[in-house]
């Protein structure tokens, strides 16, 4: 393990300050050449994140830099205390450079609205690094976007790796589209635990129970950060109504095969429960007409002559 920066150099301070000043980001294509050794710092530091398929390297809260770094000078032992206990102080005036720094959102009271994809990632992540106990989040789309997911599945695990818990849903044809069920196998590996549920959700993200954040636009330009104890319980309720009614899947083994072999034996194992078509096709958000071929191929495989006769044999074959 690398031994912490505790004694910042004071031109890593005033780079930090002066991303602050901008908004708390700092693309990697603006970084000045002789600031290179200084970002690597804050980077190492960690005071900085970076997200590589953005570019850009975004301000972390300096109070979870000293916690993070007090953690490990006190799992290094006991001679190493009293240097643990000034930990808190060696940032105070990052921490009050942070408390003042402007931030590009608007609204007041307990209900934030960030505008921009880019704020709102940038809100997100800083909320991530101060609340690392807990995130539930309800992903209509599956895991998006696909060129994002070395950023998506680092930050992951190192959410898991640092204690968290991590539960995530998708919709049932996530089950169907490449790109979602390769990061889904790697966010499972990394700690992450993902079901998918059969009727629709709106998207939305909680943490530690504590902040949620929804979509505020149509085309989520906009989202809104909600901090009333009274709605962020409900809405934790309600996520936790979505996780017993949703369904656990093996995305090692959907990644491992094709998603036309995944759908088949989805149609095959709801067809032998005695679901209709059309019932199918709605349960795992495929038209009908596709869930109709799945169905002759399994008439086929079956020698089956009716949808009946299908449905009786296969349940057979499962009970066997």
């Amino acid at each position: 393990m690398p031994e912490p920066v505790l004694d910042l150099p004071d031109a890593a301070r005033e780079l930090y300050r002066a991303i602050l000043e901008d908004g708390g980001r700092l693309r990697i294509a603006d970084i000045p050449g002789d600031a290179a050794d200084t970002v690597q710092t804050l980077l190492e530091t960690g005071l900085l994140k970076l997200y590589a398929s953005d570019g850009v390297l975004s301000a972390v809260n300096p109070r979870t830099v000293t916690t993070r770094i007090a953690a490990e000078l006190r799992a290094a032992g006991t001679r190493m205390l009293v240097q643990a206990e000034e930990v808190p102080d060696l940032l105070d005036d990052l921490a009050a450079a942070y408390d003042s720094a402007p931030r590009r959102h608007d609204g007041a009271g307990a209900t934030q609205i960030v505008h921009g994809h880019a704020n709102i990632r940038h809100r997100v992540s800083q909320l991530v690094e101060e609340l690392g106990n807990e995130a539930l989040s309800l992903r209509p789309g599956g895991a998006r976007p696909a060129e994002a997911a070395d950023d998506i599945v680092a930050h992951a695990r190192r959410y898991a790796e640092a204690g968290g818990t991590l539960r995530t849903i998708y919709e049932v044809a996530a089950r169907l589209d490449g790109p979602t069920v390769r990061i889904a196998a790697r966010l499972t590996e990394a700690g992450c635990h993902i079901r998918v549920l059969p009727v629709p959700f709106r998207q939305l993200m909680i943490l530690d129970r504590t902040v949620a954040v929804i979509p505020a636009a149509p085309d989520d330009s906009s989202a809104a950060f909600i901090e009333d104890p009274a709605v962020v319980d409900f809405l934790v309720q309600d996520f936790e109504t979505h996780w017993q009614q949703a369904e656990g899947v093996n995305w090692a083994a959907l990644a491992d095969g094709s998603t036309e072999a995944a759908a088949h034996e989805q149609v095959g194992r709801l067809l032998a429960r005695g679901l209709t078509q059309r019932a199918i096709a709605t349960r795992m958000g495929l038209s009908e007409r596709t869930v109709a071929g799945h169905i002759a191929r399994l008439r086929e495989s079956y020698d089956a002559e009716t949808l009946f006769q299908l449905g009786w044999q296969m349940r057979g074959a499962r009970s066997a």
